[in-house]
């Protein structure tokens, strides 16, 4: 697992958002391409794949769960998971991950990237196959370590291709 960002407040950025405005949606042949233009700030570009590289990868992942980020009508970000309950056969003991997740910057430090990642938790809950999701970060400056934590991942002491991994405890599998 890599490339995953959410990147703290920019300055200059309007008031949050109403948490109910954010959604997660298929992204369609209508929406591709606007997916495609999201990107996170200049200074922010180490840390995450651009989305037409995630949604290439995904077409040839067959553990690839992906979806937009939208606030309204209007495209936000990127989530990509890596679930391993995805395959056929699957796995007796599937694991899953955070792969990719990024919020535009016009709508970075505005609580998009809280609500969205929340519905992400849920939604692996609602699994009820998983015991722990696991993401991981590159260790740079501006990195989003403090906005992980503070939605409960917690430090793994691993280290995967170069990113300090964390992971949330689910509870165990229902």
């Amino acid at each position: 697992m890599r490339d995953v960002t959410e990147v703290l407040p920019a300055a200059g950025h309007p008031s949050k958002i109403e948490p109910s405005r954010v959604t997660l949606r298929e992204i369609t042949e209508d929406t591709v391409v606007s997916i495609v233009k999201l990107s996170v700030a200049e200074h922010q570009k180490g840390f995450v794949a651009t989305n037409a590289v995630s949604l290439a990868q995904a077409l040839f992942s067959k553990e690839a769960w992906y979806r937009g980020i939208y606030v309204g009508d209007e495209p936000a970000g990127f989530v990509m998971l890596y679930d391993e309950s995805l395959r056929e056969p699957r796995p007796e003991a599937p694991e899953i991950g955070v792969w990719r997740f990024m919020i535009d910057e016009r709508f970075q430090g505005r609580g998009v990237g809280r609500v969205a990642l929340q519905m992400v938790i849920d939604h692996v809950r609602a699994k009820g196959l998983f015991t722990t999701l696991e993401l991981s970060y590159v260790p740079a400056e501006g990195n989003p370590e403090p906005f992980y934590r503070s939605l409960g991942f917690r430090p793994t002491g691993r280290i995967d291709d170069g990113e300090v991994v964390l992971a949330l405890d689910l509870g165990g599998p229902a």
